[in-house]
């Protein structure tokens, strides 16, 4: 079929010479015909070139439409990241504001004076003033931002002093600290021992409330919302609990 065309042109072309086949001889007539081929043998390139350079284009216009769905797939791709970036941002945040008002109401005077009305013996009262001194140093690392000095300070005074009225607030500092630093996992684990080890302490609502938000960062929805409920249902007149309410409420 790709050739019927020129076949036809050419037998259209070599009529008028079975016409004039009486008036020139073979040689003459050989010369017509070569030059007749030629004609059509160009016709037939410059038509397959033509043929040629609209499959190219139609190649590169594909292309082109390929690639425009790839650019708006990764476009789309990086609205989502950015919006995540945003959202973690956002709560990082809002954990900052959360630590550092947390601070601000840090009880120092309610916790001293409880160490005071002890009256220790003699040797007990230098052993005091060491542990409390410990203690207000892990306090002031935290508040100037350097969190694994915190942290360290922190995990000294519990290991020194276990059993010691302040260990419940060292530990409740101590899982902020590994908050601010995105150690969440860390933080979990120490602010759930100081709920279990020390239930009625004033920090123990603010503590599950932590875990709630390190169980958020993680993206465990379900966790986050047991703790919440947990944190409603066992301290319900706590400051705690109300910001847990509204967090339920925004799921």
């Amino acid at each position: 079929m790709r050739w019927s065309r020129p076949l036809v042109l050419l037998a259209a072309l070599a009529c008028p010479l079975s016409g004039q086949a009486g008036l020139m001889d073979d040689d003459e007539a050989r010369a017509r015909i070569e030059i007749l081929r030629r004609q059509v043998n160009e016709r037939l390139e410059k038509l397959e070139n033509t043929v040629a350079d609209r499959s190219v284009m139609i190649g590169l216009a594909e292309q082109v439409e390929l690639l425009k769905a790839e650019l708006a797939k990764a476009r789309g791709q990086l609205e989502v990241l950015l919006n995540q970036l945003e959202v973690a941002d956002k709560r990082q945040k809002d954990l900052y504001v959360d630590v550092d008002t947390r601070l601000r109401k840090l009880e120092q005077p309610t916790e001293a004076s409880a160490t005071a009305t002890e009256k220790p013996a003699a040797p007990a009262v230098a052993e005091g003033a060491a542990d409390t001194k410990l203690y207000e140093a892990a306090l002031n690392q935290l508040k100037q931002g350097n969190y694994p000095l915190a942290i360290s300070a922190f995990q000294g005074f519990l290991l020194a002093y276990p059993t010691h009225q302040l260990a419940p607030s060292a530990q409740y500092w101590m899982g902020n600290a590994h908050l601010q630093q995105r150690e969440y996992k860390p933080a979990i684990t120490v602010l759930q021992k100081l709920v279990s080890t020390s239930p009625d302490h004033p920090r123990a609502p603010d503590a599950l409330l932590g875990v709630a938000t390190a169980q958020e960062a993680l993206g465990d929805r379900r966790a986050t919302t047991k703790t919440l409920e947990q944190l409603i249902a066992k301290y319900a007149s706590s400051d705690a609990a109300k910001t847990a309410k509204q967090r339920l409420q925004k799921k």
